[in-house]
């Protein structure tokens, strides 16, 4: 999913920031993190509940990125359409809880993700997709996540790739608890659940239902920072109370977390990861390590995409008269392809009904580092 804000805003995150430990040796309470409300724009988009990236917090390991959707009714309307987009530095990682998402991407790929299923796209130096609601039947519902994990220095300039997962490890428990794997790995009762997903970073991801009044331990990695996204039900992390669409943080340190349910049954997102050992700058859609890295890689989109008129012509930002022409609304149409924009850095997303998205204008300032208080 693209970040389709038109003034996003630019998050920097300070080398492995995490909340300062009580000095005991024991991890600090939980951290609770509100999400912010974020309509992504467009005719045909959707509102979200962000809650990564925050000014007060912007990464859990190298995930940097947490949209929760829906449930969204999409029986009667065109439900997601995100037009063609790009990506650096990046790895996209799309989760259902309901629903089906069909992703096209610059590389070649064409494939449908259905809850249980991951699609993770990496970015790398640069790639482009489109993501939208398939047409004709579908499920009613649109639920779930998206995340995003920065990539390490030493590889934004690798090649992108596209992988799809299908058979994710699963513990079921004897009460209906249940925990999946997206990425990296944790055990559960004496059980490893490994994902074969690749990652650049030490991560985990995992999706935890629980019926009501149930309850499941985890044992994690204590070198790792984690945080529990709650989807629904009344939801304790480590003992304390997480909110509906809010994010429950404790710092490194711990070798086992227990998540337990209220009174009904609970469904959350579990992600986790060594604190990132670098600082990023992430605007709009792109992550790299300074000001020029996300200025040239808006260029390079930009010289890839092409404002058009109605009748056809090519739009220049004014008419002839030196009246101002509108740019496209995201997902309205109006843009298409530069000749040659296969051949460059982000390609081309091939059979989506519509033109690719173009960038947002960048800040009239240089993009420096937002520091939190000591």
């Amino acid at each position: 999913m693209s970040n389709l804000e038109t003034r996003p805003r630019e998050e920097v995150c300070a080398a492995g920031s995490h909340a300062p430990s009580s000095g005991t040796g024991i991890p600090a309470r939980v951290e609770i993190l509100d999400h912010r409300q974020v309509p992504l724009g467009g005719t045909r988009a959707m509102d979200v509940r962000r809650t990564l990236p925050q000014r007060v917090r912007s990464l859990v390991g190298a995930w940097c990125f947490l949209d929760h959707y829906g449930p969204d009714d999409v029986s009667t309307s065109d439900g997601m359409q995100v037009p063609p987009h790009p990506h650096t530095g990046l790895q996209t990682v799309s989760w259902l809880f309901d629903g089906e998402i069909l992703h096209r991407d610059s590389v070649g790929s064409l494939q449908t993700v259905r809850p249980g299923e991951l699609n993770l796209m990496t970015a790398g130096r640069g790639i482009s997709h489109s993501e939208e609601s398939p047409a004709g039947l579908r499920p009613p519902l649109l639920h779930g996540v998206q995340l995003w994990v920065a990539l390490p220095g030493d590889r934004l300039g690798d090649e992108p790739f596209f992988e799809h997962h299908g058979d994710l490890p699963v513990w079921s428990g004897p009460g209906g608890e249940r925990v999946q794997v997206l990425v990296g790995a944790l055990r559960v009762a004496g059980v490893e659940l490994r994902s074969a997903a690749t990652v650049f970073t030490p991560l985990v991801g995992a999706q935890v239902d629980l019926p009501a009044g149930g309850s499941v331990q985890v044992e994690v990695d204590p070198r790792f920072e984690h945080a529990l996204l709650v989807d629904t039900g009344e939801t304790s992390f480590e003992g304390v109370p997480v909110p509906v669409a809010s994010l429950g943080y404790v710092e490194p340190g711990c070798s086992t977390l227990t998540v337990s349910a209220g009174d009904g049954p609970v469904r959350a997102v579990l992600i986790g990861g060594e604190p990132f050992a670098e600082e990023i700058v992430m605007w709009w859609n792109f992550v790299g390590r300074s000001h020029d890295d996300v200025a040239a890689a808006r260029a390079d989109w930009m010289a890839q995409v092409e404002v058009v008129q109605d009748d056809g012509a090519d739009g220049s930002g004014a008419d002839g008269a030196g009246e101002v022409v509108p740019v496209p609304v995201p997902g309205d149409g109006g843009t298409r392809y530069t000749p040659g924009a296969s051949g460059r850095r982000f390609g081309e997303v091939v059979g989506y009904d519509g033109g690719p998205l173009p960038a947002p204008v960048l800040p009239d300032v240089r993009l420096k580092p937002r520091r939190r208080p000591a």
